[in-house]
């Protein structure tokens, strides 16, 4: 299993991006998935709180499955937020939302079971592996906004142990419809109806890290809020990383069926996976404090829906002008798909554009601008479409890259 393990091509990108830093070239950097401190600071008293916690001695091993003050603001949470009604039992902390989706695919899966997920999309194809599953990546189309359908799962679901999806969506930053979320809501009911007693039920993991993070007319849709009767069946993945610019501060939770909760701790306990105590003392109160939240969510979507728009207007205004560069208009999250469709195209230098990698390294090489191509998260075809992530850039970032881009293309010829 680990001689099989592919390593993280986003970090490996990131790798290299330090390294051109530090020989002092100017990189505006949209591959990273998080937050620069100097861009987007944490709630400040989530700071404060942290450090009065610790100074309280709240420094020993917190309860495996989460301080008890924490569990109940996550159940109080969802109820004033989301209208989801869930006790403590039913609601597990972890550090971050990675042991989460891992304690998910671990307690659920036995070798061999199937696992259906979309692509592109964020280490599904990493832990199936881990687990010994059976993956079925089903690829999705500029023309869903890079979402599943149902048209497109009912082929695959039937027998398969776990469907995960995630939205907003990492890479895309696009978000479902009510529509499609509803849809596929009912084809997960619908294949649990058909199973006998026998047979074990399909299972929703619901990765909605990034749900407070919508932008413009965007809606988020839950699939407990559409189909109250799919709860038995569905685990939502959540954390502050995203909503809060806390990555580093590693709280995360699960919300599910008590039982399969229940077992997710005894995991989490055994590989000691669990969020830091004076963090979690620090985010019960965050949680608790609404006007608070709903303040710094207002700034931190301001900030990213400023950059995400920046970077779609200079993106159309290049596809205005003839480039081969398209967009999808931020829904949501800290990223925006880009097509840089230069396949084909050859160099000043003479070098062929064939892959999405050779995409990747003329416009770092040539225009100073880090993106991550879609290979990163499933895909397969080299058609141009990469990943770009504001969490680290500023307006004058952005601004400043532009005219190198431009300069770019225009010395590339058929």
């Amino acid at each position: 299993m680990a001689h099989g393990l592919i390593g993280s091509e986003v970090l490996k990108i990131a790798n290299e991006i330090h390294l051109m830093v530090a020989e002092g070239k100017t990189i505006c950097n949209l591959t990273v998935g998080d937050f620069s401190p100097t861009e987007f600071r944490i709630p400040q008293s989530l700071e404060k709180n942290i450090a009065d916690a610790l100074r309280a001695g709240e420094t020993n091993y917190p309860p495996s499955d989460g301080m008890p003050a924490l569990r109940k603001a996550v159940s109080t949470f969802y109820e004033k937020w989301l209208e989801l009604e869930y006790p403590v039992e039913s609601i597990l902390i972890c550090g971050g939302s990675r042991p989460a989706i891992y304690a998910t695919y671990r307690v659920l899966i036995d070798p061999g079971d199937v696992v259906v997920y979309p692509v592109p999309s964020w280490n599904n194809n990493h832990y199936s592996h881990l687990v010994g599953a059976r993956g079925i990546p089903v690829v999705c189309s500029r023309e869903d906004n890079f979402l599943p359908t149902r048209r497109q799962l009912e082929k695959v679901l039937r027998g398969a142990r776990l469907l995960s999806v995630n939205s907003p969506l990492n890479p895309t930053g696009t978000a479902f419809s009510k529509e499609m979320l509803t849809e596929i809501c009912e084809l997960v009911l619908e294949e649990n109806a058909r199973r006998s007693k026998d047979e074990r039920p399909l299972y929703l993991l619901y990765d909605q890290v990034y749900w407070l993070l919508t932008h413009g007319s965007t809606v988020h849709y839950n699939p407990v809020g559409l189909r109250p009767e799919i709860a038995p069946y569905t685990i939502f993945v959540d954390g502050i990383s995203k909503a809060f610019a806390a990555t580093g501060i590693r709280v995360g939770w699960v919300v599910g069926p008590a039982d399969v909760v229940a077992r997710m701790a005894s995991i989490i306990g055994h590989v000691g996976a669990w969020a830091p105590r004076a963090e979690q003392v620090a985010v019960a109160k965050l949680l608790d404090a609404t006007d608070e939240v709903v303040a710094f969510e207002n700034d931190l979507k301001r900030g990213l829906q400023s950059r995400l728009d920046r970077l779609y207007t200079v993106l159309s205004a290049l596809h205005s002008e003839g480039y081969a560069v398209d967009a999808i208009a931020p829904m949501g999250a800290i990223y925006l798909s880009a097509r840089f469709a230069l396949n084909g195209k050859r160099s000043a230098a003479g070098n062929v554009l064939q892959t999405n990698e050779d995409i990747r390294k003329y416009l770092l090489e040539e225009a100073g601008v880090a993106i991550v191509p879609f290979q990163a998260f499933g895909t397969t075809v080299d058609d141009g479409w990469f990943r770009l992530s504001v969490g680290a850039v500023s307006l004058s970032d952005i601004d400043a890259m532009a005219p190198r881009l431009r300069s770019a293309l225009a010395r590339l010829s058929d």
